[in-house]
Order: C-alpha cells, then sequence, then structure tokens
C-alpha cells in the first residue's frame, strides 16, 4: 500500500518536472542550461568521434596491408614464373641457334653424313684407360655411330669417337696429349702431325719441315694423310713457331678454334670410314706372297 503510494509520487513528480521543464523551455529559461549541456557533451563527443574514426582508419589499414601482402606474393609468384620462362626461352633460343650452326656446316660440307648428338658427361680426370679429355654424347651404335669416326663442329675438329655403345659414344678430344692427327698449314701447305698437350687446353703441331714457312696466325687444317681424318677440317691456328739447333724439324703451337670446355652439341661423321693403310699393305703383301 505504502510503496504503491510512493512509486504514484515519484510518477508525479517526474511528470511535474517534464512539464516544469516544456515550459520553462517554451519560455526561454531552458536555453542557458542546453548551451551549458552541450559544452560538456560536445568534447566527449567530439572524441567518441574521434576514436570512432581512428579504429575504422586503423581498421581499413589493416584490411589495405593484408591486400598489398596478397597482391605482392601475386606479383612475386607471377615474376618468379617470368623468369623461368624467360631462361626456358634463351636455352631454347641457345640451342636453336648452335644447331642452326651446324646445320650450315652440313649444308657446306654435303660429301659426308652426320649424326647430332649432344654431351651427357664431361671428364674430369684419368679414367682407367688414361683418357684424360674426352666426353660421352647421347648417340651411339643405333645411330650408325662406329669406333673411331671423326666428330666435329662448325668450328672445327673435336676428335673421334674410341668407344661405342647402344646409345652413347666415347668421343676422345684433339686436346688429349694420346690424339694425334695429320695436319696442313693452308698458306704453306706445310705437313705435319698435331698432338694435344698436357695443359688440356693448346695443341702442338710436331714434324714441320725446316725448310718450310711457317708464321702466327697461319691456320691449320687436316690433310687427310694417314686416312684417319677427312681432309680440310680446321684445327686451329698458329700461335708460335719454335725451331732448335738440335732439332730437325719446327714446332708450332696451335690454338684451337674449338672451346673445348663449352662443347653441347656437335656432329659424328657417319659416312666416313677411316682407311689402314698400313693393315692394306700388310694384307697385299700377304696375298702377293
Amino acid at each position: 500500500m505504502v510503496a504503491s503510494r510512493n512509486r504514484q509520487l515519484y510518477i508525479g513528480l517526474v511528470l511535474a518536472f517534464l512539464l516544469l521543464g516544456v515550459a520553462l523551455d517554451r519560455l526561454g529559461y531552458m536555453a542557458p542550461v542546453r548551451v551549458y549541456v552541450m559544452s560538456v557533451l560536445t568534447p566527449a563527443q567530439q572524441a567518441v568521434t574521434s576514436l570512432a574514426q581512428d579504429v575504422s582508419r586503423q581498421a581499413e589499414e589493416v584490411q589495405s596491408v593484408e591486400v598489398l601482402r596478397a597482391r605482392n606474393v601475386e606479383l612475386e609468384q607471377l615474376t618468379n614464373e617470368l623468369m623461368v620462362e624467360n631462361v626456358r626461352l634463351r636455352e631454347v633460343e641457345r640451342e636453336n641457334e648452335l644447331l642452326r650452326q651446324l646445320l650450315n656446316y652440313t649444308r657446306n660440307n654435303p660429301q659426308f653424313s652426320y649424326q647430332p648428338t649432344s654431351v651427357m658427361v664431361r671428364s674430369t680426370g684419368r679414367d682407367p684407360t688414361n683418357l684424360l679429355h674426352f666426353v660421352y654424347v647421347d648417340a651411339g651404335a643405333r645411330d650408325g655411330i662406329a669406333k673411331n669416326m671423326p666428330v666435329v663442329t662448325e668450328r672445327g675438329l673435336v676428335g673421334r669417337v674410341t668407344a661405342v655403345g647402344p646409345n652413347s659414344a666415347q668421343v676422345l678430344m684433339l686436346i688429349d696429349p694420346s690424339s694425334a692427327v695429320n695436319a696442313i698449314i693452308q698458306n704453306s701447305r706445310a705437313t705435319g702431325l698435331v698432338r694435344g698437350n698436357e695443359d688440356g687446353v693448346t695443341l702442338t703441331m710436331e714434324r714441320i719441315p725446316p725448310n718450310e714457312t711457317v708464321n702466327p696466325g697461319d691456320i691449320v687444317l687436316t690433310s687427310g694423310l694417314g686416312g684417319n681424318f677427312p681432309d680440310k677440317v680446321v684445327i686451329g691456328q698458329v700461335t708460335e713457331v719454335t725451331q732448335r739447333d738440335q732439332d730437325m724439324f719446327q714446332t708450332a703451337r696451335i690454338r684451337p678454334t674449338v672451346d673445348f670446355g663449352k662443347l653441347e652439341t656437335m656432329l659424328v661423321i657417319i659416312s666416313f670410314e677411316p682407311v689402314d693403310f698400313e693393315a692394306e699393305i700388310l694384307e697385299s703383301q700377304e696375298a702377293d706372297n
């Protein structure tokens, strides 16, 4: 009963204050109060608004950073893909250029048949057969390659086949000390024997007649003598000529035209058959007897 009366009293007071406020507002007495309240609440409102803007801006920045990170990952992936593709295209272009040069060589030397082949393994030391400078190539007996066949590039003589498997072959390079080829100086037509040196870089032409004129810069070719190699294949260029008083012959140092350290693709001359003249002479003599 008492609680009900108190509630009614409170309600009546609130209504009375509201009516009083409305009346005072209409009479203009509430304006100072409103200004005071606004002056008190405005800084708080501004602080809340600023805080809300800061939170919104930070959220946008975080979102922008995530977007940028995702975009950066995409760009890095694209860059890597383009780099790999660029490398692949360069390798294809280089391979095409090498094949084009070899094709030009075969067109300029149509008297032979060729088998293109690529280097699979390069020697790094002396093997049990004492071959110091050789390479394995990816063509063999099934491709028509046989032992002792000459090997060339568009730049000149590489060497000869020394061992053959079904799908691969071993090529002894001209720079090996055990390699030898009969040669001729292009200008003077002086003949000699070209061998590999221990340095694995240069060649030496031995047994040049003492009365022949040989100068640095002269081109050295295969002579075809002995029947082991075809003639007129470029070997290299003379860089130095020496003859000691006690020597019967001149000696020339040769810089090979083939870059043996960068061999990739070569041609095996499969239509050239080396001729063993000594064996033929012996057979002929035995037949006559």
